[in-house]
């Protein structure tokens, strides 16, 4: 296939190329009407009871509370004086005549005093934003941008879930132009100091560009079929810049490398995607089985990453596979084009500074590794107090108009709706039994009150029925609703949520529990449900593939341990920062448990470059041990062929990564800052001391497979046939 693509390249270079700017205007032109296409949210499994429990409540009951205007007064008198009622009741009566609002509730309507504040300067008027959570986030940006201000002795801001989805994707685009304004040049930068030559540093620039073209493309008809999250798009940016720089990388410098040897252009090229292509085949393949594995999550948040990444690394490796040949084909010598004054033609092929490291390893293995190996630990170690959660207003800066209207009521008022505890019945309930249910539901720990249309219960007493009383009743289903004072998405939060399932609902009915921290629950469940199969989905495939690339039963297992401490330790120190708080002043976040969602994803990500480069490193090894070295030899002087490539493509990696640490979303920052120092630490820590510390210690078992596997290896095992090996 490899000596297909080279003659192909050699003599159909121009062909090819054309045809690439034809496919990029064609995929620039689908993939810009991507944005359109993508929804918000996607962070709940839509099986779920929660999620069951919001639907039904949308159909029957027009909605749960999503939205928060927080109302204070400006003048002395607060929020009962006759001029501020006047401007309420305006307000409210404005609000219930917007077509994309719904069950709008006011103080001044109902005068509750779970919507006044305890001193009486602010109220509260919830709101129902209807669509889905794009369509919510639209709706409640043009409300806000119509009624929040000033108004006649009033000032009125918005926030709740509807206003969170609206702030989030809008900081996250920010973010984004940011952190690509950051990296892009930052890493052309670093491509022309790394290459000497401007034509050089350039090539891979381009492959990342149709790679992110083409996934836009992709997302695009995607997105046309099913859901799919507009955060996938900082994937495909951070990703496609990455792997496509990687690919090319790795290309360029075979090919120089073959040209300062004196090889002919179609010598030097041929040998080029012979060894190269192979490696890239293999690399893409990796990264790919473990972004797959997002795929048996429900919520599609997450499988939205699988489908951007698996076409990022697809389209990536297809156009390194192809369009960089014919570049090289048609630039021969002038590769080297614009060579820094300073600069050598190509440097030499192998590090000296990698040869020696590997080498002084490879004679103290034990002695080297240990340090590292505890270090790692160590960082892995804030993991045995991780939480998890799901993101809200918190992930927000505190400027952040909804995050200040969540703080307030949190902590200004008794308790709202719209961070109750919902409950709705899938059928009909008897006035007696739905008292007997309210009555034992409001003995609950954390429980303010429970309102229903048979009445409000405290404590296990009733109180005056409530303002909406019979807006919770349908001939077909109960509406209850349970307020609380507890901090959402607490534990105590959390605790009550599951206490609420646990009280047997009279009449023969099912209560389906939904809410803010029932959807936590729901989520955190679901994950943990599936994340052993997404595991064993990574583990399982890429031993497979690296099987069938090394032809070794133990290389594979060794890949895959190496791998799982140092994504603990970048994990973990994730946790050490964001959890635990430690650099909150210097990031501007607040301290929170980690994202679930955001967590697997790191995972996924980080795992499958780390694959990335294990196929770069263990490729040149086998090369020079399938000639004849010894392991001691191959090891040594593989990671002086591939190390500087691997430190230098994971530091690129790593900037477009790290430039995310810019934002002001604290998930986005997670993702960024953790998924760049995995790669740092798989490139320098494992490739450099763990990889050839581990393969001294296990020798010639290294390469061990049993005589059957060999024999399967034998057949399916992809080679480079009569290729002569490099040394």
């Amino acid at each position: 296939m490899f000596d297909r693509i080279a003659e192909l390249s050699l003599h159909r270079s121009r062909l090819v190329l054309t045809l690439t700017v034809v496919a990029v205007v064609a995929m620039g032109a689908i993939g810009f009407g991507a944005f359109g296409k993508l929804l918000g949210g996607g962070f709940e499994d839509p099986s779920a009871p929660s999620a069951r429990a919001q639907q039904l409540i949308d159909e029957k009951f027009g909605g749960e509370s999503n939205l928060v205007l927080l109302v204070r007064a400006d003048k002395d008198g607060g929020i009962d004086s006759p001029a501020v009622e006047r401007t309420g009741r305006t307000l409210t009566t404005q609000l219930k005549g917007e077509s994309t609002l719904a069950n709008v509730i006011s103080y001044w309507d109902t005068g509750s005093s779970a919507l006044t504040s305890r001193d009486g300067k602010e109220a509260l008027v919830l709101a129902h934003v209807k669509g889905d959570d794009t369509e919510q986030g639209d709706n409640a940006s043009v409300i806000t941008e119509r009624y929040t201000g000033d108004r006649n002795g009033l000032t009125v801001r918005a926030g709740g879930e509807a206003a969170v989805g609206d702030e989030v994707p809008t900081q996250v685009a920010k973010d984004l132009a940011l952190a690509e304004s950051i990296a892009v040049p930052l890493i052309l930068i670093l491509l022309v100091i790394a290459f000497g030559s401007v034509v050089a540093a350039l090539l891979p620039l381009v492959i990342g560009l149709i790679a992110i073209v083409g996934t836009f493309a992709e997302l695009y008809v995607l997105g046309s079929l099913t859901n799919v999250s507009v955060f996938s798009i900082n994937l495909t940016t951070a990703l496609g810049l990455g792997l496509g720089i990687d690919y090319a990388l790795l290309m360029i410098s075979r090919f120089r490398e073959h040209l300062a040897e004196g090889a002919e252009v179609p010598d030097a090229l041929r040998h080029t995607v012979r060894t190269a292509g192979r490696t890239i085949t293999f690399s893409a393949a990796t990264v790919a089985a473990a972004l797959a594995a997002l795929l048996v999550f429900p919520q599609f948040f997450l499988r939205s990453f699988a489908y951007a990444g698996i076409g990022v690394v697809a389209i990536a490796a297809v156009s390194a596979l192809l369009v960089i040949p014919a570049l090289l084909a048609v630039l021969g010598h002038r590769i080297n084009n614009g060579r820094l004054p300073w600069a050598q033609t190509v440097r030499s092929a192998e590090a000296p500074l990698w040869a020696r490291l590997s080498r002084t390893v490879m004679r103290r293995p034990a002695l080297t590794a240990l340090p590292v190996l505890a270090v790692l630990l160590l960082a892995a170690s804030p993991l045995l107090g991780v939480t998890f959660g799901t993101p809200d207003e918190r992930v927000l800066p505190e400027s952040a108009q909804s995050r200040q209207v969540a703080t307030a009521v949190q902590h200004d008022f008794t308790g709202s709706d719209e961070s109750a505890v919902q409950i709705v019945t899938t059928g009909p309930v008897a006035p007696a039994d739905l008292r007997t249910y309210a009555t034992a539901l409001s003995r609950l720990d954390g429980a303010a009150r429970v309102e229903t249309s048979a009445g409000t219960y405290t404590d296990g007493r009733s109180a005056r029925p409530g303002p909406a009383a019979a807006a919770l009743a349908r001939p077909d289903a109960q509406r209850i609703t349970v307020v609380t004072g507890l901090t959402p998405k607490s534990d105590e939060a959390q605790d009550l949520v599951k206490a609420v399932r646990a009280v047997d609902v009279p009449g023969g009915t099912e209560a389906l529990v939904g809410g803010t921290d029932a959807r936590l629950v729901d989520s955190k469940s679901s994950i943990a449900d599936r994340l052993p199969y997404a595991i064993g989905l990574v583990a399982g495939t890429t031993f497979l593939i690296l099987f069938l690339f090394t032809g070794s039963v133990v290389q594979p297992l060794r890949a895959l341990v190496l791998n799982a401490i140092s994504l603990t330790a970048a994990i973990g120190v994730m946790v050490w920062i964001f959890q635990d708080g430690h650099l909150a002043s210097l990031l501007g976040f607040t301290p929170q448990p980690m994202d679930t969602s955001m967590t697997v994803l790191m995972f996924c990500i980080a795992f499958g470059l780390s694959m990335d480069y294990e196929v770069f490193v263990t490729s040149r090894i086998k090369e020079l041990h399938d000639a004849g070295a010894d392991t001691e030899t191959a090891v040594t002087s593989g990671l002086s062929h591939t190390g500087r490539i691997v430190t230098m493509a994971a530091g690129l990696l790593a900037v477009s990564f790290f430039a995310f640490g810019t934002a002001h979303v604290s998930f986005i920052q997670m993702f960024g800052l953790g998924s760049g120092l995995a790669i740092l630490i798989d490139a320098v820590a494992v490739r450099g001391v763990l990889v050839p510390a581990a393969m001294r210690l296990l020798g010639r078992t290294a390469w061990y497979a049993p005589k059957p596997l060999r024999a399967v290896h034998g057949r399916l095992g992809l080679t480079e046939g009569s290729a002569p090996a490099e040394g």
